[in-house]
């Protein structure tokens, strides 16, 4: 009975040979993977570096209105007044941005943009 691995009678047994790189195959070997992870490192970095888009959207435009502030009044007070339905701590959050304030405190007879329901 004949095994699978068996050699056949009267034959050598194949000798390993010895793997050979040309010059080029070693680069191709070398720099092949270089090439590759820093072309994955260049993405997944510009993954996080570039801005996040997530909750922008055109239908997101905001209506506003021009409000001369007289005195006494607070953002608090204008938001309250412009949007009765609303948290008026989001309403100034949103006064601040729109006008690029650099904080809450406003003077009488300063114009500011307040968000309007539309």
């Amino acid at each position: 009975m004949a095994h699978a691995f068996a050699v056949p009678f009267g034959t050598a047994p194949a000798q390993r040979t010895r793997l050979r790189l040309t010059r080029r195959g070693r680069l191709v070997l070398i720099a092949l993977p270089a090439f590759l992870a820093s072309v994955l490192l260049l993405a997944v970095l510009s993954g996080l570096i570039a801005p996040a888009h997530a909750g922008d959207s055109p239908a997101s435009v905001t209506h506003t209105t021009q409000v001369t502030l007289q005195e006494g009044q607070s953002l608090w007070t204008v938001a309250s007044q412009y949007a009765p339905d609303r948290d008026p701590r989001v309403v100034i959050g949103e006064i601040v941005e729109l006008n690029n304030l650099d904080s809450t405190k406003v003077l009488p007879g300063q114009q500011i943009q307040v968000p309007t329901a539309g």
